[in-house]
């Protein structure tokens, strides 16, 4: 209540003062004041419309100039039952659908939809909206992959309401852009700039659909270049210019009406605008559109890994100094790294001469191959420099890839009786051979060799680190285990070095990741 009011003094005040300025403007004078009564004290001489140095007087000239471009994307898409989930708020799960309770009506069936032939509910359409723009006058519209996925009907909206049918020409889900094409000509249009990029502070203006409010314009800066907000490809450019929900597909342009990104994202722990949104780089927008209206498949390189950040505990532990890189976690079967000799925990260091620091770095340098390149990577197994060269196969789909993606927070499994003879305690774990009976209770793929954790004291490295019962240790240091003895002699052999952490490789759920494990104090 009471932040409320005082934003409403506040406007009352500035609205004051705008008044006595136009009264003034207007030759009104005021009777002079007395001795008593109080005096107006200036902070500033500045005329009271100034902008701040560098800001423009007003956007209505670019927003008038760009808007006519800028459209509104409706969609119809069909819903997947099994897909579908319910969000409770407080719980930080999602909860599954309801499958059915088995006395025939069901009351979350929505009205007229009737069951599949697998007796799940008929979901309605569902529909959603986003944000697009010509960069043709014969009707090509660039908007984001996520708006139009999945889409059976997509309708446009233009600046003075006329509605017009889209047919999706292309999509990458890789760089989440899609180009849509409109039957028609001589429609207005903009373009994407790759020359004069807006500096950090520099003004930008977004236009869009958020929450279905077509032709809303936004202001703000660039805040930061080169943010990488988990996807692969794409350093985004990071703005403050409000973008909310709807605003996905749209333009964010510089002060002369270009356009420098693709809105397609916000950080916001409430679901609204925090001031923190994410936009497409040009220069990557107009290469994939183009390639997409040419009607190329776009190919990226891939070499067939599963990989992560070395991080600096990993690092120490590994002997690597100040060098970081990316560590091979798992290799597709048969894929080009496995054919080539790369094995788990190699870390990969450079790739065709360039450095590679992170995970991401991995990925994009892989991705600028061709299907068919050969890639040189200079790796580190055991402490040793290697060289391995790969030739490049063809990265599959996004979707394709996130099936295999490992599910977090799983369960512990049930641990078989282990005779006490058997096991070995070190930092805080009890370890014990992995022998047939146990890889058939545990279903532990053949091809996994290891030592088996049955048991974790919470209050050790080893319960703060988040190891599990259940769980494979495969590799120390970059080194294969497959008994506590081994284990405990790697351990003892980094304490002789003075290490602070050991890596260690750990299997879970059929994936593996390397974590560093405290040794010392």
């Amino acid at each position: 209540m009471t932040s409320k009011k005082t934003g409403y003094i506040l406007g009352a005040v500035a609205g004051a003062g705008v008044m006595a300025a136009a009264v003034a403007g207007a030759g009104m004078r005021f009777p002079a004041a007395h001795a008593d009564q109080p005096q107006l004290i200036r902070a500033s001489t500045a005329p009271i419309f100034a902008p701040p140095p560098g800001a423009p007087m007003s956007y209505a000239d670019i927003f008038e100039k760009v808007s006519p471009a800028v459209v509104s994307i409706e969609v119809e898409s069909r819903v997947d039952p099994n897909r579908l989930r319910r969000v409770i708020p407080g719980l930080p799960f999602l909860v599954p659908p309801d499958q059915g309770g088995g006395d025939g009506e069901d009351e979350g069936a929505p009205e007229g939809g009737g069951r599949t032939e697998r007796g799940q509910p008929r979901m309605p359409p569902a529909r959603s909206s986003g944000s697009g723009f010509f960069i043709s006058p014969d009707g090509y519209i660039v908007t984001n992959n996520h708006v139009v996925e999945n889409a059976q009907s997509i309708k446009v909206v233009l600046k003075d309401e006329r509605e017009l049918q889209a047919t999706v020409v292309g999509r990458d889900e890789a760089t989440d852009l899609a180009v849509l094409k409109v039957e028609g000509r001589n429609f207005p249009f903009v373009n994407f700039e790759n020359q004069a990029k807006p500096r950090v502070g520099d003004w930008v203006i977004a236009v869009g659909n958020p929450f279905g409010l077509g032709g809303t314009a936004t202001a703000g800066i660039v805040s930061a270049y080169g943010r990488d907000i988990g996807d692969t490809f794409i350093d985004f450019i990071q703005i403050d210019a409000p973008i909310n929900r709807g605003n996905s597909g749209g333009p964010t342009f510089d002060i002369y009406g270009r356009v420098i990104g693709v809105n397609t994202a916000i950080y916001s722990p409430s679901g609204g605008s925090v001031g923190i949104g994410f936009a497409i780089p040009a220069e990557v927008a107009e290469n994939v559109t183009k390639q997409l209206i040419a009607g190329r498949r776009i190919e990226r390189g891939y070499i067939g890994a599963t990989i992560q950040n070395v991080q600096p505990e990993v690092a120490e532990a590994l002997g690597m100094g100040e060098q970081r890189g990316a560590i091979v976690s798992d290799l597709v079967a048969g894929g080009p790294s496995a054919r080539a000799g790369l094995m788990s925990g190699d870390v990969i260091t450079s790739v065709n001469g360039k450095n590679i620091k992170t995970n991401t770095d991995l990925t994009r340098e892989v991705a600028k191959a061709r299907p068919g390149d050969v890639l040189r990577l200079e790796i580190l197994r055991e402490g040793r420099r290697r060289t391995i060269e790969i030739r490049s196969g063809v990265r599959p789909a996004e979707s394709e890839l996130a099936v295999n993606d490992n599910t977090p927070g799983a369960r512990p499994r049930p641990t078989p009786a282990v005779p006490e003879a058997a096991r070995t305690t070190v930092l805080g774990l009890t370890l014990a051979p992995l022998d047939a009976a146990t890889r058939t209770q545990l279903n532990v793929p053949a091809e996994v060799r290891g030592v088996l954790v049955t048991g974790v004291d919470q209050s050790s490295a080893a319960g703060e680190t988040g190891l599990r019962r259940g769980d494979v240790i495969a590799q120390v240091n970059g080194r294969a285990v497959t008994s506590g003895q081994e284990v405990s002699a790697a351990v003892a052999a980094a304490k002789a070095a003075k290490r602070e952490n050991v890596a260690i490789g750990v299997v879970r759920n059929g994936r593996t990741v390397f974590l560093a494990l405290k040794v010392s104090g």
